[in-house]
């Protein structure tokens, strides 16, 4: 299987499991108490974070399994991050808004995003917190704030959606970028693969009429 189509795959369990997050947060998912409703929502969001973080790495199959064997063991996100830039420092997704283009013969601009989407701060931060929900709760501890993780998993699961909605990514070898479009409702995600400029014509650039 080719790496962008491995990528998407990746992106298809995410729109699964984010459908099962929204389900649980709306209470159509009955798991029957709040406590381990909250729970199962950050184990969700966690899943979802390692999949966002690991899916760029799929190409480098030898990089890909040093790195999971330390994301699964350590609990300092930060370290992860910075081992994970150094296979790949453009890993993370870059959000895009696509816009109706005034220039003559081309249908969309893409854009920037503004910063309603989940960074790689806010990234670290949350797999962090979520980590804290795994494990029982120290009765001489702290006491765990599940209301205030209700809200935080909105917030979390908002910024995760805008973040890969329409998104562009590069893969480790390969020269081309790809633009993904998570698609609505339970159509499944899009790609269009982008090449280089065309030299001999520089006022065309070199994209796939592939779409899947």
């Amino acid at each position: 299987m080719k790496d962008h189509l491995k990528y998407r795959a990746v992106l298809i369990e995410i729109k699964k499991r984010t459908q099962v997050l929204d389900r649980l947060i709306e209470g159509s998912i009955d798991i029957m108490f709040p406590a381990t409703t909250v729970e199962t929502c950050c184990l969700q969001v966690r899943k979802i974070i390692e999949l966002i973080t690991f899916s760029s790495l799929i190409a480098s199959k030898d990089e890909y399994s040093a790195v999971q064997a330390k994301f699964a063991q350590h609990w300092n996100s930060k370290l992860i991050i910075a081992d994970l830039e150094r296979i790949h420092p453009n890993f993370y997704p870059q959000p895009v808004l696509q816009v109706d283009s005034e220039r003559p013969g081309i249908t969309h601009d893409l854009l920037p995003r503004g910063d309603d989407y989940l960074t790689k701060d806010e990234l670290i931060a949350a797999y962090e917190e979520c980590g804290g929900m795994m494990h029982a709760e120290n009765p001489f501890g702290k006491k765990k704030d599940y209301v205030a993780y209700e809200t935080k998993i909105k917030g979390w699961r908002n910024k995760i959606v805008n973040l890969l909605n329409v998104h562009i990514v590069t893969l480790i070898g390969d020269p081309r970028m790809y633009l993904f479009q998570m698609g609505t409702d339970n159509s499944p995600p899009l790609y269009t693969p982008f090449g280089l400029v065309d030299e001999d014509n520089p006022n065309k650039r070199k994209r796939s009429k592939h779409r899947s």
